[in-house]
């Protein structure tokens, strides 16, 4: 049996609501042994760490989605950290920048990010970076927020237990030259469902380039769901299409995509509990 890790998917979306217990079993049919479950709102978050709490195969990250950014106060930022201290929390996010949609202010987005990225140092968790249309700010404050946990001078020693292991940029919509940059940060960088479409040759280009040993794969179930199953629910299930796809662009068989892709989740999420750390 091969072993597979959703590394983005929300679970507690509405459209999970009437199945959502059969969604879970397809996944671990599908050799699906862990799913990532990241908020986008104070609501979401509390409802991943539910999910999280109630299923063995679940894990939670909580923060407040650009989208929402004009929401975020000392209030959320206060609550998300208490919920953070649970222990199926591995993550600070979805957090992030989305220039595409522009349903927060642009400058609250920045702002609301540096507050979650501080929040993560603070508590020694990676983030995960959602980044639409933002290419150029996303790596901005992520190249400040890297600097300010690596000192400078060779007596200093990072500020954050999250050295090593910062983050992933989430389903990756950037070019081969913005993987490097994103990579010589110290990121990871995920891949979806996008990377199986007809026309998505770009993304392959980018899945070839991009070293096995930084590798993430997901779904962002409920949304870009894979060929051949393409205009319906994405499900975390899937993710063994996205592998099979990259896999393919890499000339590589699925064993070793899923070998190293649940390897590089272990060392980023490093989950509770897990005997194998």
């Amino acid at each position: 049996m091969i072993d597979l890790v959703d590394s983005h998917c929300h679970l507690d979306a509405r459209r999970f609501n009437k199945d959502r217990e059969a969604v879970i079993a397809r996944a671990a049919q599908s050799d699906v042994t862990r799913i990532v479950n990241p908020g986008v709102d104070l609501a979401s978050s509390r409802a991943a760490v539910e999910l999280a709490q109630q299923h063995e195969c679940i894990y939670a990250a909580v923060g407040v989605h650009p989208h929402d950014a004009k929401t975020l106060d000392a209030n959320v930022l206060k609550e998300l950290e208490r919920l953070a201290a649970s222990p199926k929390i591995v993550a600070i996010g979805e957090i992030g920048l989305d220039y595409y949609r522009d349903l927060s202010p642009r400058d609250a987005q920045r702002r609301v990010l540096e507050a979650q990225l501080e929040l993560a140092a603070e508590l020694g968790l990676p983030v995960i970076i959602h980044d639409r249309d933002a290419h150029d700010d996303v790596l901005a404050i992520l190249r400040d927020w890297h600097s300010s946990l690596h000192p400078r001078g060779a007596s200093s020693t990072p500020r954050s237990s999250i050295h090593g292991r910062v983050g992933v940029v989430h389903s990756f919509s950037g070019n081969v030259a913005m993987a490097e940059r994103v990579l010589a940060l110290g990121f990871y960088i995920g891949v979806s469902g996008p990377v199986t479409y007809e026309n998505a040759g770009r993304l392959r280009d980018v899945a070839r380039a991009i070293p096995l040993e930084r590798l993430l794969i997901e779904t962002d179930a409920p949304y870009l769901t894979p060929e051949p199953h393409r205009r319906q629910r994405n499900e975390p299930g899937y993710v063994r299409l996205v592998a099979q796809a990259i896999a393919q662009a890499k000339r590589l068989n699925l064993d070793q995509v899923a070998a190293h892709t649940s390897a590089n989740a272990r060392a980023l999420f490093g989950w509770p509990g897990d005997r194998h750390l």
